[in-house]
């Protein structure tokens, strides 16, 4: 099966500059959209015809408003809003100092708020368009030192079903990407040498981890497929779901 509705439609990318944003950037340029790749320093990317990239800063909600309105008026109906900027912070609840929790949050609550507020104000006139969110399966089950990113995740991912809801009527579809442990520098940065992969792969029982039955970690590809489904007129009839795309290591769908 070929997922369609990509062609010609207008995608605005944030967290652009790698990972899983840049994976998902490629996909939309292979199935024809128009892309803006937004990250806090314009993503890098190869030139392309269909490609805009674009500095931006989720955390500013003007700077936000000011993107949105520029894409609207210089390249037309925006189509597609995909929330996956953000940042880590690990550490316990005594370690993490209130700048950390303020830092946390404003990235990746504030910023998909700010984005998703920006898009539904120029699509429900238009009653069309699909926002998804990349929240975490951390935002769905406990983690030891990541209280922070955790609770910073499911406030994004109730927010963007309770839009949902919103803009469902609109026929604007909002769902969530929850990814577990993926090949990123995010999860790299956590790894205390080169045996990182086997132990998050085996799982933790003196932090309460379970493993990925699997086996494997998920590639930034894996997580972007999930969102292009997302986004694609097959999955036109699916609105407010949130999908684990984790290897089974939450035990949950």
């Amino acid at each position: 099966m070929k997922l369609t509705g990509f062609a010609g439609t207008l995608a605005l990318v944030t967290g652009a500059a790698g990972g899983i944003g840049a994976a998902l950037v490629q996909l939309l340029l292979d199935s024809g959209s128009v892309v803006i790749a937004t990250d806090l320093t314009a993503p890098d990317a190869p030139v392309h015809a269909n490609l805009h990239a674009k500095a931006l800063d989720v955390s500013d909600a003007a700077a936000v408003d000011a993107l949105v309105a520029w894409a609207e008026t210089t390249l037309g109906p925006i189509g597609f809003g995909i929330n996956v900027a953000g940042v880590l912070q690990v550490g316990t609840v005594e370690q993490i100092d209130d700048a950390q929790w303020r830092r946390v949050f404003a990235v990746n609550t504030d910023g998909v708020f700010h984005v998703s507020r920006a898009l539904a104000r120029v699509m429900t006139p238009r009653r069309r368009g699909a926002i998804v969110t990349v929240s975490s399966n951390a935002a769905g089950v406990p983690r030891h030192g990541m209280a922070a990113y955790a609770a910073s995740k499911a406030a994004a991912s109730m927010f963007t079903r309770c839009l949902g809801l919103e803009l469902a009527p609109h026929g604007i579809r909002c769902n969530i990407v929850a990814p577990g442990s993926t090949l990123t520098p995010m999860q790299t940065g956590m790894w205390q040498d080169a045996d990182g992969a086997r132990q998050v792969i085996d799982g933790n029982p003196q932090t309460y981890k379970a493993g990925i039955p699997l086996r494997k970690l998920a590639t930034p590809d894996d997580i972007a497929q999930a969102i292009m489904f997302l986004l694609s007129d097959q999955a036109g009839h699916i609105a407010m779901s949130d999908i684990y795309v984790d290897g089974g290591a939450t035990l949950r769908g």
